[in-house]
């Protein structure tokens, strides 16, 4: 009984932990979005917004990697 609830517990924990993988995408899916959208009107700085979109993308992606070390950390140590 007492292993069940623990185990119930860390896979709550888990999860909530994983919200922070949401910010994540929203986070690339606006930079990509606005990247995109600064390429079409002004295709002459191209090379320059993909660079910083690129960055964008590499920190965002880092948040959402954090999210995940922290429910694996949760789910298989603690």
């Amino acid at each position: 009984m007492e292993h069940s609830v623990l185990f119930a517990g860390k896979a709550i924990g888990a999860g909530l932990a994983m919200i922070g993988a949401l910010g994540g995408g929203i986070g690339i899916g606006l930079s990509v979005g606005g990247a995109v959208q600064a390429m079409g009107r002004n295709p002459d700085f191209a090379s320059t917004i993909q660079t910083n979109m690129i960055l964008g993308v590499a920190f965002a992606e880092a948040v959402a990697i954090y999210a995940l070390v922290v429910s694996l950390i949760i789910l298989f140590v603690l």
